[in-house]
């Protein structure tokens, strides 16, 4: 009898866990066919609108920018992602540096020298700090530039006494399939030194950072021309996912080809901007949550644009995203491992 218990309770025991493996089998099904379905609705369903959202959306994420290729020709892919690109600036253009006054750098007394703002949209949640003064805000790199890991934004404040505050800064060698979160790509000038260069010196970058007397600046110049302005500090991003959104106090998202989707998906996003008073504004923006679906640079430029900037620029985006103070990730990254790590980020001394 004790046999026959113990093959009947094995038999049972197996049929369970076959009737388990097949429930989660059905329901993985379930959820695959029901999110093609709901893919195929987005790209090939009514909405021109949502459909060139997606196209952009999908394609700023490196793991899953070969959706849109599922159901969209790669003519017309290129097409919208080439119609949705931010205006870019001509070779040699900087900002008017006269627009920006910091000889007053200490802030008055009803204002506090850090203040922290949630900022929402339709679409997006997210965090503002402002900081009254420039000087506090300089670019902060990882001990060493490598084809490795670099570090989330609060490791790389402790490198840095006094540090209390930052964001995440420019671009890195990211493939898709891997990537060198320590390896960044252009070049980097921290405290006045040449950090890392890819090419020489007179080769043109996508630039934005701090010069000597505290005005941020960007432009599409040389590090030798950045050197002889006197910058202090500048990181490199790519003009699609780091483009440059208000310049001398217009948004130049008037310039996109495409209108509709406003030079980019919706994302979490990262951007820092002067204001005339010298203040620095440092966005970080949530997405690719329920709550928070991301938000696009168009979104970006009317917010920098709301707080008063005179220059803004999108920093790296996506998992990258991240605002650190006082050891505390204020914003919710989107990643079930924290922020992703980086190479570089804007931060703040006490």
């Amino acid at each position: 009898m004790s046999r026959k218990r113990r093959k009947s309770s094995k038999s049972y025991a197996s049929t369970r866990v076959s009737h388990i493996l097949s429930v989660i089998g059905v329901t993985l099904l379930f959820v695959i066919v029901a999110a093609l379905i709901a893919l195929l609705i987005l790209f090939k369903g009514p909405s021109e609108t949502a459909m060139k959202e997606a196209v952009n959306t999908f394609t700023e994420m490196s793991a899953m920018k070969w959706v849109p290729k599922m159901f969209l020709p790669q003519e017309e892919v290129d097409q919208i992602l080439n119609n949705s690109k931010m205006a870019e600036v001509d070779d040699g253009t900087v900002t008017n540096l006269d627009l920006i006054d910091t000889t007053v750098s200490d802030p008055a007394e009803s204002q506090e020298p850090i203040t922290i703002e949630d900022v929402t949209g339709s679409s997006y949640k997210g965090k503002l700090m402002i900081v009254r003064d420039p000087s506090k805000v300089f670019l902060g790199t990882v001990p060493e530039f490598f084809e490795g890991k670099g570090e989330v934004v609060a490791d790389i404040i402790t490198h840095y006494p006094g540090a209390i505050a930052g964001v995440n800064g420019g671009d890195f060698v990211d493939m898709g399939s891997y990537s060198y979160t320590a390896q960044p790509l252009g070049a980097v000038i921290s405290n006045g030194e040449v950090k890392f260069c890819d090419a020489d010196y007179d080769k043109i970058y996508h630039f934005s950072g701090f010069t000597s007397d505290n005005k941020f600046f960007m432009g599409n110049i040389s590090i030798n021309e950045a050197l002889a302005m006197g910058v202090r500090d500048a990181v490199y991003t790519v003009h699609e996912t780091g483009p440059f959104l208000v310049m001398d106090g217009e948004a130049l998202i008037n310039e996109v080809p495409d209108s509709a989707t406003y030079g980019g998906g919706k994302n979490p996003r990262t951007a820092i901007g002067q204001r005339a008073d010298g203040s620095i504004l440092l966005l970080v923006v949530d997405g690719r949550q329920a709550n928070s679906l991301g938000a696009t640079f168009k979104d970006l430029a009317y917010i920098m644009l709301e707080y008063g900037a005179v220059n803004a620029c999108a920093m790296d985006g996506g998992t990258s995203s991240q605002m650190v103070y006082y050891g505390e990730v204020l914003n919710n990254p989107y990643s079930p491992t924290g922020p992703r790590k980086c190479p570089t980020a804007w931060l703040v001394n006490e």
